[in-house]
């Protein structure tokens, strides 16, 4: 039986010290009513330190060390208490690649989450999808010495008949035998159920290691069938954990963002949410349907997505009445609590310190982390930096696709591709955004260590190689344009970039010329559908010189991700795959400044703005891109101030 109150890690921390706040539930609970609180922590990414591991320094802003301080404050506020993941915890920053690639996992080896995650004392957690970025075999291993149930409904080694004859890759859902104590003071049996959920498109996402080992179902499907079996065992209250967003409210097969039309599933009282990497409630999904983004619910449910990387602790707080021999829900209320601050000044203030009892148990690990990163490759002539990657060729950009493109020809000499021209697709993954004025890549000229090479590329992605015609290079392009809003000739200082387009889906595409014509509408929406069937951004598309054939055919150099549909783009489904490689980009890179010894990473101008007379853009990036602003290739900038949310801006002369 769980109990409660059993778990007290942090007699020191300023939670447990401070003062503590009773919360109106607890306090106005009577005979038969009692107050549950349920902590949630989603996306952590392996942040088990408040450390940035690419910057090499410590960082107020991350880390399950700190959140578990906030957990330790929730416990002591309240006797009754929950703390659940929601997956994405196995993969995401150097820490998590060295034990996969450097390391590894034996049978019976304690992963450094899984560590961190039992000192804490998890109640259960759930599967996101980058936990299979490193294979199945070392997920089981790192799961095996979780001290916590972990489940996952729609994903199985073989599926049934019907969802509930599936043979599921780990349970399902979990029934835990609980106690909570009323307002009495009375101690009562409670059956809290959890059941998890990931989103489908790790089929696609990991194809090379599901494919033939693992089997998906619909999110709405699974709980359809497992949540009134939950019920029929005894669970008073089901809590979902939705490793999957915050999106439509109306039901589509295989959705990937499926958590408010799974909030409508009757039986299911509250729901963990993440994968989107934001906080609810918040006003970031304020006029979705079914979504009330100042209370926190969805279709009347409590709901929560507290951040990413441990930013915030995600809390329900439930009310629960005695109904016969039963438990129900009869009020709610949800919120997301920081770990840090940002000022005025743009400082970051900390809100708890690091529970030790956290740090102490990943501490060999961390240590040997920060040698493996620390371990020198090669060297650069130029620095990179991806401050101007969303506004020009980019030496950051350049690097991956000179890498890819290199390695590609390697793999496909002899074959029947040999031959035809190899392109190179490539994005800026740390370009601002939600991560902040700081989230950039900026690597000095000289020694290029392993932290630099996974801060050019933040990924465990795998090489992938698609065979496609001259049309879909082109039509690829113009889903890359939506980066970039629509600007009318002779506008000043309009908006350029569009806030809503990710720019890990802004491709470069290395080994052809072309000019986005910013006057256009972009042919595609944010998730990929078309809605302006005639408009053409890219402009001036060549290879060799000449006009591109749209006939011709063309082998790009890209990523599992991008090749298997991920960001649906024109020309790769999963159907054009010509080559599914072994290494991952990341190695691909540091293979290949291996093999040179020095780079030279300048970027060759291969795209560019078409020129609109008399108009000017702004755009935003981090104030480390001052540096290096005159040496922008083929644009005109002048600084235009700084935002409040402490990026550096800048107008274009277009």
């Amino acid at each position: 039986m769980t109990d409660f109150t059993r778990r007290r890690f942090l007699s020191t921390t300023a939670g447990a010290a401070g003062l503590l706040v009773v919360h109106p539930f607890a306090a106005k609970a009577k005979a038969g009513q009692a107050h549950l609180r349920i902590a949630e922590t989603t996306d952590l990414h392996v942040h088990v330190w408040p450390y940035d591991y690419y910057g090499d320094r410590a960082v107020d802003t991350v880390g399950l060390a700190r959140t578990a301080s906030l957990i330790e404050q929730v416990r002591a506020e309240a006797g009754n208490s929950l703390v659940l993941d929601n997956g994405d915890f196995l993969q995401g920053n150097p820490l998590g690649d060295y034990m996969a690639y450097e390391r590894g996992l034996k049978d019976g080896d304690l992963h450094p989450i899984i560590a961190a995650m039992n000192a804490v004392g998890f109640d259960g957690a759930t599967i996101g999808n980058h936990e299979f970025n490193y294979g199945l075999d070392f997920l089981m291993k790192a799961l095996a010495r979780a001290d916590f149930p972990v489940v996952l409904a729609n994903v199985a080694t073989e599926l049934g008949t019907t969802p509930r004859e599936d043979k599921t890759l780990v349970p399902p859902y979990a029934i835990l035998d609980t106690q909570v104590t009323d307002g009495a003071g009375e101690t009562h049996p409670i059956k809290v159920g959890i059941i998890g959920f990931t989103p489908p498109q790790i089929m696609q996402w990991d194809r090379r290691h599901l494919e033939g080992n693992v089997q998906v179902r619909d999110i709405l499907a699974a709980a359809e069938a497992y949540v009134p079996q939950m019920k029929e065992e005894g669970a008073d209250i089901i809590v979902a954990l939705s490793h999957s967003g915050i999106g439509a409210a109306q039901p589509e097969e295989m959705m990937e963002n499926a958590s408010v039309p799974l909030a409508a599933i009757p039986g299911i009282d509250a729901v963990l949410t993440g994968h989107h990497h934001r906080t609810f409630p918040s006003d970031a999904y304020a006029g979705i349907a079914g979504v009330d983004a100042e209370a926190g619910t969805i279709h009347g449910k409590p709901a929560v997505m507290p951040g990413f990387w441990g930013s915030h602790m995600g809390l329900i707080d439930l009310m629960l009445e005695k109904d016969g021999r039963s438990w129900k829900v009869t009020a709610s209320t949800s919120e997301v609590r920081p770990i840090a601050i940002r000022q005025e000044d743009r400082s970051w203030q900390p809100q708890v310190e690091s529970a030790q009892t956290v740090l102490d148990a990943t501490q060999a690990d961390h240590d040997a982390a920060l040698a493996y990163v620390r371990r020198a490759v090669g060297k650069t002539d130029a620095p990179l930096h991806s401050y101007f990657a969303l506004v020009a060729d980019d030496p950051s950009v350049q690097i991956v696709s000179i890498a890819q493109k290199w390695y590609v020809e390697q793999l496909l000499a002899g074959t029947e591709h040999a031959g035809l021209p190899i392109l190179s697709a490539a994005a800026p993954f740390k370009a601002g955004g939600r991560g902040g004025p700081e989230y950039y890549t900026d690597v000095a000229a000289g020694d290029v260590a392993i932290r630099n090479v996974a801060d050019l590329y933040l990924y465990p992605n795998t090489v992938r190689a698609v065979r496609v015609t001259g049309q879909q290079v082109k039509d690829w392009l113009e889903r890359s344009a939506g980066m970039f809003n629509q600007v009318e000739a002779g506008a000043t200082d309009a908006p350029l970039l569009n806030p809503e387009f990710p720019s890990y889906n802004f491709d470069v595409m290395d080994g052809v010329t072309y000019q986005i014509d910013l006057s256009q509408p972009s042919r595609f929406d944010r998730d990929g559908a078309v809605i302006n069937p005639n408009a053409n951004r890219i402009v001036d598309l060549s290879y060799d010189g000449a006009p591109l054939d749209m006939d011709a055919e063309f082998i790009i150099a890209t990523n599992n991700y991008r090749a298997s549909g991920g960001g649906s783009f024109p020309g790769a489904d999963g159907s054009t795959i010509i080559l599914e490689a072994p290494d991952t980009n990341r190695d691909v890179i540091v293979r290949y400044i291996i093999d040179q010894g020095t780079i030279s990473p300048s970027a060759d101008g291969n795209w560019s703005f078409k020129p609109m007379e008399g108009t000017t853009a702004i755009f935003e990036t981090g104030p480390g891109g001052a540096t290096y602003a005159d040496g922008v290739p083929g644009v005109t900038l002048e600084e235009a101030g700084t935002s409040d949310e402490g990026f550096l801006q800048f107008r274009m002369t277009l």
